[in-house]
């Protein structure tokens, strides 16, 4: 099979397995890992070689971005104690004890021990968020977890390169010291400037075919640019979107939003698709040139670094639990996370994309790199099952699945918004000014009262009439009484009018 022919069948097969991870309720990740091993095994299978040096770039810069797009610099000012527990911390004690494994057990070098303990170390938050999509997962605990996802790569990162700088013996230890230490505070740096200059940029390509492509451009070119200079790309990365997300609500037009949310999403994911399935391929290429002794003191030494992150995790994230709770400095304004907190916190350590993306990127002429890649991926595929399928039940048991108080939140500010509508329509009269007040006081009336049954026949009686729309929609296009222009813009206006009287509750299911 050519290259295009195994991408093709990857995507079907994806597709598929998508389909069935939301029927059975199975976590799509877990599907994507177990499928990946799945393929290893297929005689014939295609092998589809990947360019180390890429891995990084093409794989996290796209999913950095689209997490950090949505994380607030308001939470990570608000939680930087637990993010900082988490992102560095644990990620530094992980990799530690699996450096110190790697050393021990496995007779690996320093450098190349440092350097599986920080593939293996960061946890995948887009996995845990996507494995606890069929529960109600407390809010406070959802958001560290982002956060954490955002930060820990850039500390598992650093240490990467250092490891692999330490191989290559092109640097000093005194050297090597500078770099990392600036490597940090310059990648932010870099991105807020970038962020800033950007601007200037954006409303030059806005409502152009090349504005979704502009986003991806500088996506890839930032981490480039991070990358030569010797800074931390995943910070860069982060600080650029956070900075650009500040102000995106007022200066990007709704339509252009709507559309580049759409295109990330589908990007990420078949991202995801490609990192499992492929590192399924280099598993099967690095078993099939394993002796049989070789093999099974692999295997023991993968399932020793698997239980070695679960307890390191879990160990940790109990005794920042107390902590937490005695001392006040170690929380700071927030509230003490309960021990059921802490224990799922502790629990949502599955991993994912950076853990295959670093584990591609390591040089094929690296020290051991054929155990590493092969641990790497142990540890992502039995993270996800045994973590991963068992998180929705613990959610339960520890009884934290419930009301997360989204809904109220939203109805809120929901309230607050249409309020303010009304009092800048105050001073106009007139059809137009009536038209709106009405819309604004029965979106008002909605927010404070979600369970009327006036307003449910309200939605039911909108949604009827809508479908009537679309369905003559459709015989004006069989007609050739609209032409293909006007009728995509109409079908997108009935789209947003249908949006805007679905609830919340229904769009979560829609969705899923």
């Amino acid at each position: 099979m050519t290259f295009f022919e195994s991408l093709l069948v990857l995507l079907a097969i994806a597709i598929g397995l998508l389909q069935i991870s939301r029927r059975l309720s199975i976590p799509y990740p877990t599907m994507l890992a177990a499928a990946g091993v799945l393929l290893a095994l297929v005689p014939g299978a295609p092998e589809i070689g990947l360019d180390p040096h890429m891995a990084l770039a093409l794989f996290i810069a796209p999913a950095i971005v689209d997490a950090a797009f949505d994380f607030p610099l308001v939470a990570a000012r608000r939680y930087w104690r637990p993010l900082f527990a988490l992102a560095v911390v644990a990620v530094l004690l992980s990799a530690s004890a699996v450096a110190w494994l790697g050393v021990v057990m496995a007779g690996l070098p320093v450098f190349a021990a440092l350097a599986l303990g920080a593939i293996v170390a960061p946890p995948d938050a887009a996995a845990a968020t996507a494995v606890l999509g069929s529960v109600n997962m407390p809010r406070r605990s959802v958001t560290v977890l982002k956060g954490e996802s955002l930060l820990n790569d850039a500390t598992a990162l650093l240490l990467f390169s250092a490891a692999v700088a330490l191989q290559s013996r092109n640097s000093g230890g005194g050297d090597l010291m500078l770099r990392l230490g600036l490597a940090a505070p310059g990648g932010i740096l870099l991105g807020v400037a970038l962020a800033w200059a950007f601007r200037y940029i954006t409303p030059i390509v806005t409502g152009t075919r090349g504005a979704n492509l502009m986003e991806f451009v500088t996506c890839f070119g930032l981490w480039i640019v991070a990358e030569k200079l010797g800074l931390s790309a995943v910070l860069c990365v982060v600080a650029f979107a956070m900075t650009i997300a500040y102000s995106a609500n007022l200066s990007t037009p709704p339509r252009m939003r709507i559309h580049s949310f759409a295109v990330w999403d589908a990007v990420v994911f078949c991202l995801n698709v490609f990192a499992f399935l492929l590192m399924g391929f280099q598993a099967r290429a690095i078993v099939s040139g394993m002796t049989p002794d070789r093999l099974h003191a692999a295997v023991g030494f993968a399932v020793a670094v698997v239980v070695c992150l679960i307890g390191v995790r879990m160990v940790w994230l109990l005794i920042y639990n107390r902590l937490a709770h005695r001392f006040r400095s170690a929380r700071g304004d927030l509230e003490p996370a309960t021990l059921g907190q802490g224990i799922l916190v502790g629990w949502c350590g599955m991993r994912g994309l950076v853990t295959l993306a670093t584990a591609f990127s390591l040089p094929l002429t690296f020290p051991d790199r054929d155990l590493i890649v092969l641990t790497a991926f142990a540890v992502v595929l039995a993270t996800l099952v045994i973590q991963g399928l068992s998180l929705p039940s613990l959610v339960r048991w520890l009884k934290l699945d419930g009301d997360n108080g989204l809904d109220k939140e939203m109805a809120e500010v929901r309230a607050d918004l249409a309020a303010t509508a009304l009092k800048t329509l105050k001073a106009h009269e007139g059809p137009a000014a009536d038209f709106w007040r009405y819309e604004f006081e029965t979106s008002r009336t909605a927010a404070l009262t979600p369970d009327d049954t006036a307003l449910e026949d309200q939605r039911a009686l909108g949604r009827h009439a809508l479908r009537a729309q679309r369905e003559r929609l459709e015989i004006l296009r069989r007609e050739e009484r609209v032409g293909a222009d006007a009728y995509l813009i109409l079908q997108e206006e009935l789209d947003f009018a249908e949006v805007s009287i679905t609830r919340e509750s229904d769009r979560r299911i829609e969705e899923s």
